[in-house]
């Protein structure tokens, strides 16, 4: 009975941190199960976080509105905001997962940087107006996340039209779920309208911002493997053949040129093997790159592009080759038409002839 006291009271003390160890709780069971966006089985595990986050905010309010039985009310608002929280954990956790596959962290931190604010606000906002707000804000940018990483891999199509549409039918829901909310709270719910749908308005055009600015990494497609090589070649029973120069002893890890030696008249290959959803076809475009010491800027050498089909777990294959490069440090960087990067591998050419080359099979 002393352990069982002493627990208790060790959970009652830190009471006001369960929040945020039941939202980390969701962020760790993701990494262990979470895997492909186009699997039944992942699309179902958001789905329930997303129900069970608009649940658990409903019953919640409702006990607090005494709208529930006195012992049910009890228990909901004892236990309801873990289960949110747990759920947005999860939520956010999937979100960062396959964002975060899906592009370059260099070029998509501004979507990190909302998650670590959802962390932030998470621990720092007690108050109930601002809580309320703050966890409709939360709800939103996790439910737009969701629809519009799923609506793509459903359709088989992605692009501006389908963003934009994908963020239409996340503002609907949003607003279906406002609508439901106010019916129970209605008083409060008036109260803070304006600061609510202004928020959500806020997020609403952030995220289509970030998307047509190119920042938002191009969901659902995810870059698996990427590399430059001085000969690719495609076998009849679909293999790739791909020949490099032979590494160091300490460079275990490294199967693909970082160092291109260079002769007259040979090629520079780019090999790229792209994640898309099973029915997902598109095109892929390699944007060849030097990088200008004088001005500190890279310059587009050429663009090529090629077309993909989703389905394969290990990703498309597929590459492109430039001819009479110059010497200097390049980049292979993998996009979409829009722009939107998957990815890149830099790379230095220097005049010479080939060291050892060895070859590898994709």
């Amino acid at each position: 009975m002393a352990i069982i006291q002493s627990v208790k009271k060790t959970f009652e003390k830190h009471r006001e941190h369960w929040l945020t160890v039941a939202f980390f709780f969701g962020f760790l069971l993701d990494n262990l199960t979470l895997n492909r966006v186009d699997q039944i089985f992942d699309i179902s595990i958001l789905a329930f976080y997303v129900v069970l986050a608009m649940g658990s905010m409903l019953l919640l309010y409702a006990a607090t509105a005494d709208r529930l039985s006195e012992g049910f009310s009890r228990w909901a608002k004892k236990y309801t905001p873990l289960f949110a929280q747990y759920a947005f954990g999860g939520l956010f956790s999937g979100m960062l997962i396959f964002y975060g596959r899906s592009g370059s962290w260099y070029e998509s931190w501004p979507y990190l940087l909302i998650i670590l604010g959802v962390i932030f606000g998470n621990e720092t906002i007690k108050d109930r107006t601002g809580r309320l707000i703050f966890t409709l804000a939360m709800l939103f940018v996790g439910l737009f996340s969701y629809v519009v990483l799923i609506v793509p891999v459903f359709i088989g199509k992605m692009g501006a039209m389908v963003f934009v549409g994908s963020g239409i039918l996340a503002l609907v829901i949003m607003l279906i779920f406002m609508r439901i909310l106010r019916m129970i709270i209605p008083n409060f719910f008036s109260l803070h309208q304006r600061a609510i749908i202004f928020t959500i308005g806020i997020i609403f055009a952030l995220f289509n911002f970030l998307y047509f600015t190119n920042i938002i990494p191009p969901i659902p497609l995810s870059l698996k493997d990427v590399g430059i090589y001085h000969s690719v070649i495609r076998f009849g029973d679909g293999t790739y053949q791909l020949t490099y120069e032979d590494t160091k002893w300490w460079e275990f890890f490294r199967n693909s040129d970082t160092t291109f030696h260079y002769t007259p008249g040979s090629n520079v290959y780019c090999f790229a093997s792209v994640f898309a959803p099973t029915r997902l076809s598109t095109d892929i475009y390699h944007s060849w790159d030097k990088y200008n010491d004088a001005t500190g800027e890279w310059v587009e050498y050429s663009r090529l592009s090629y077309p993909i089909s989703g389905g394969r777990g290990a990703g498309f294959r597929g590459y492109t080759f430039i001819k009479n490069s110059q010497p200097g440090t390049w980049r292979c960087q993998v996009e979409t038409a829009r722009g939107q990067v998957l990815g890149a591998e830099k790379f230095v050419i220097e005049p010479g002839v080939p060291g050892e080359l060895v070859t590898r099979t994709e």
